[in-house]
């Protein structure tokens, strides 16, 4: 049965690009195969757009940006409530999706349905709180309102392993804030961002507020995009090289920015943390989505007390966990995104053992059909080690030891990267200090999952600019205008 609604889920998915209200094909007529990471094989040929394309989608943009603008807040706010509920209705479908194209489990799929569906809740009521001030200016002279507005076009470039979620937290505040928006998927993982379109033409979305462009040519087409004068808006999630590099473009024409870059996550463990429940913890932060995200649990830093129980602790629950393909019952462990993925995680992994770190479980790639690599424990991890600096993006636990409150808090700190921290600690009086010590957008304290529609999603450092989520998400779509008028009463 299952194989059967995945057949059906797949036929029912849309192909081509959707430009202007109306899904077509890419003017070259060029396609792009979509495998499944968990088998290799292809499940879906859809359209491969060009450069003269992304052009198209972004006239249709700027086309509707004036009336999309001037629609009542409260009709943009239904539309996404109206996705949203569009979205529960489907959720199952939406879940085996991401699990087919991604390889996430489907249990983990379906958190992630209930997660990016908050965004378009959430931004369904902030639609209507968009709001502005009105006052005497200080010398009394005069009155000064000031507004917001929608700041025009945006550009919005989605990552593969969210592929529902980092949509939603674009495409959902663009949209309450009255920004019509171009939205390039990941090629790797586009199907989702497809059925999600799908999902908002039904709700009753104009015509050009939104447009999808799906490309392997991401450097020409998001280039020609970003240099478009008429463009005023660029959002991205991915890797710290590349938003860099579209940092440096976008400054050509002075855009509005909102980076979601990389992340090295410290996990604190202090000798007086409840390590049940920070092994329970370190679970979500390391293995939610395979390991494959930017709030992922990267260097695990523990009490030198407690170091050998939590990593003997953590070794034993991971050792239960079961491999395979997500939509298989039970299992707990995906495929990583492609070959080049295990590739990486591996060379990881081997750097570190060479360097003295020792395997408490898993550290080698799968044999056989699929992407997939061992949940894996090194306790030891010495300094120097590649795992250590690089971003892991794989299941895979780094234990290195700390001797008191200041060498953790310098061992947390000691990265370019600020996105998330998690400490595990009953002192609540140290708790409030690593909050403040800690060079991170976000922090979970005795918790492993920070994300949350509600609240700002973000870093500092180069983990990235803004924040995406909360009620500061939608004021990365808007601008300030302030006006000063005479004292009506003079």
């Amino acid at each position: 049965m299952t194989a059967e609604r995945e057949a059906a889920l797949l036929a029912e998915v849309p192909k081509q690009l959707f430009i202007g209200g109306h899904w077509v094909d890419a003017a070259s007529g060029a396609t792009l195969d979509v495998d499944d990471p968990a088998t290799g094989r292809v499940i879906a040929t859809i359209a491969d757009a060009g450069v003269d394309d992304g052009a198209r989608a972004l006239d249709a943009a700027v086309a509707a940006q004036e009336s999309w603008a001037a629609t009542p807040p409260r009709v943009r706010g239904e539309i996404l409530r109206g996705a949203f509920d569009l979205l529960q209705e489907r959720k199952e479908d939406a879940a085996l999706l991401m699990t087919v194209e991604m390889g996430k489990p489907l249990a983990e799929a379906r958190g992630e349905v209930a997660y990016g569906g908050e965004f378009l809740r959430w931004f369904s009521e902030e639609a209507v709180r968009i709001t502005g001030r009105y006052g005497s200016n200080p010398e009394g002279t005069g009155r000064m309102i000031v507004t917001q507005r929608p700041v025009g076009p945006a550009f919005l470039i989605t990552p593969w392993n969210f592929p529902l979620a980092m949509a939603t937290r674009k495409l959902a505040p663009a949209i309450a804030a009255g920004c019509t928006s171009v939205i390039k998927p990941a090629a790797l993982t586009p199907l989702t961002t497809l059925f999600l379109v799908r999902l908002l033409e039904e709700a009753g979305l104009p015509a050009g507020v939104v447009n999808v462009i799906t490309t392997t040519a991401s450097g020409p087409v998001s280039g020609a995009i970003i240099a478009d004068p008429r463009l005023r808006k660029l959002s991205f999630t991915g890797s710290t090289p590349v938003g860099v590099r579209l940092l440096k473009q976008a400054a050509d024409n002075v855009l509005k920015t909102s980076m979601e870059l990389g992340g090295n996550a410290p996990f604190v463990v202090f000798d007086d943390a409840d390590l049940d429940k920070a092994v329970e913890g370190a679970l979500q932060a390391k293995f939610r989505n395979i390991g494959q995200a930017c709030t992922a649990a990267n260097r695990f830093i523990v009490h030198e007390a407690v170091a050998d129980e939590f990593g003997r602790r953590l070794a034993e629950r991971v050792k239960a966990f079961r491999i395979g393909r997500g939509t298989e019952e039970g299992v707990t462990i995906g495929p990583l995104i492609d070959d080049k993925a295990v590739k990486k995680v591996g060379s990881l992994v081997s750097d570190a053992v060479d360097r003295g770190a020792i395997l408490l479980a898993g550290g080698s790639a799968v044999q056989g059909e699929g992407s997939f690599f061992e949940p894996t424990v090194l306790d030891g991890v010495r300094a120097g080690s590649d795992i250590l600096r690089e971003e892991i993006f794989g299941p895979v636990v780094s234990i290195i030891r700390f001797t008191d409150e200041a060498d953790a808090i310098a061992q947390a700190n000691a990265t370019e990267y600020g996105l998330v921290g998690y400490v595990y600690t009953q002192d609540l009086a140290r708790g409030q200090r690593l909050i403040d010590a800690l060079d991170t957008g976000m922090m979970g304290l005795n918790t492993g999952v920070v994300s949350n529609a509600a609240a700002p999603f973000g870093g500092v450092k180069q983990s990235g600019l803004g924040r995406e989520g909360g009620a500061e998400g939608i004021h990365e779509y808007l601008e300030t205008k302030y006006v000063l008028t005479p004292d009506p009463f003079a």
